[in-house]
């Protein structure tokens, strides 16, 4: 029989053993990253969101000494990209850019699908903000959102307003005014912003709400007015755009997006945190928040957990206004 003592020094040196052996496995794994990063995104090329992630993916590629590529999967109202990138390896390598209505409302706008962004993907980091403009032709008789809503009430089902696709933020926006008012509006979807905001210009629908790139072009024509930003306070590029408040509507509304980089479901927490603290590092080197400003993009360095909050709230939202308007895509 084996003695207690021998027992004890044989198990000692198991342990010993078990522990060099760990150690050594983990000065052997690469540091991340040790080979080339796949941005994915589901926005289309030279789209706002597209752009920035671009400028990201060079100035991460200078802190990793690795290339990052920006691989586009647009189209399906997400799906695409998202089906695609949960399938890879949660190791870093394969991360995805969606903004907060494809983690937040797509739940909500496919309920039989059962698709749960947050239950496949883990939340990375949070990218930018974007708040949204109530648009209207420049010769639209209304001088402010009080106007708006009062027309929306007279008019009686007749005043239209326009969006990108049905469930867009624009949409949602657009339902998320109407409740809070009781006014009754006509939703209009396009299919491409383009034609939605020359609509709007020219009187063919008789407001959107629209963010500040995609609707400038036609602004800057002199043929579009902002009425009020839907958001807490005045933005610095338009310091005479009154809020919604200001301007006579609800305090309450809020329209806005959030884009963040998400990874497949089981990323390591230490390959998150670095990866977080990289870009929230990139995000505020001054040029690169100078090049999102052509945008009108506000970068953001939230904790994950604050990102989280703030998805969970729009979620809240977005399940009101799309069961109360009986708003489905499946």
């Amino acid at each position: 029989m084996i003695s207690r003592t021998r027992r004890t020094l044989l198990a000692a040196s198991a342990a010993v053993l078990a522990a060099g052996l760990a150690c050594a496995a983990h000065a052997q794994a690469p540091a991340y990253p040790s080979r080339p990063v796949t941005l994915y995104t589901a926005f289309s090329v030279g789209s706002g969101p597209d752009v920035v992630l671009r400028i990201l993916s060079q100035e991460l590629a200078k802190v990793w000494k690795q290339p990052v590529v920006v691989e586009n999967r647009p189209g399906g109202g997400g799906f695409i990209a998202m089906e695609a990138v949960a399938k890879l390896p949660a190791d870093g390598y394969a991360l995805l850019q969606l903004d907060s209505e494809h983690v937040s409302a797509l739940p909500h706008l496919y309920k039989s699908r059962h698709y749960v962004p947050l239950q496949k993907f883990d939340l990375v980091a949070p990218l930018f903000y974007t708040p949204f403009m109530i648009a209207v032709s420049e010769q639209s008789p209304w001088k402010n959102v009080a106007d708006l809503i009062r027309a929306a009430k007279t008019r009686k089902d007749s005043l239209t307003y326009g969006s990108w696709f049905v469930g867009s933020p624009g949409h949602l926006g657009g339902e998320w005014l109407a409740s809070l008012t009781g006014a009754k509006m006509i939703h209009v979807p396009y299919k491409e912003v383009s034609q939605l905001y020359t609509a709007v210009a020219n009187g063919e629908v008789d407001w959107a709400f629209g963010t500040i790139p995609s609707t400038r072009p036609v602004y800057d024509s002199g043929k579009l007015r902002y009425l009020a930003i839907a958001a807490p306070r005045r933005h610095p590029q338009f310091p005479d755009v009154p809020t919604v408040a200001e301007s006579g509507g609800p305090a309450q509304l809020d329209v806005n997006s959030i884009v963040s980089l998400l990874a497949p479901k089981g990323i390591a927490p230490e390959i998150r945190d670095k990866i977080h603290a990289d870009i929230t590092r990139v995000l505020a080197s001054p040029d690169v928040r100078k090049r999102f400003d052509t945008f009108a993009f506000e970068p953001l360095d939230w904790p994950l957990a604050e990102l989280r909050k703030r998805l969970d709230q729009k979620s809240e939202t977005y399940k009101t206004l799309t069961e109360s308007a009986g708003i489905r895509l499946d």
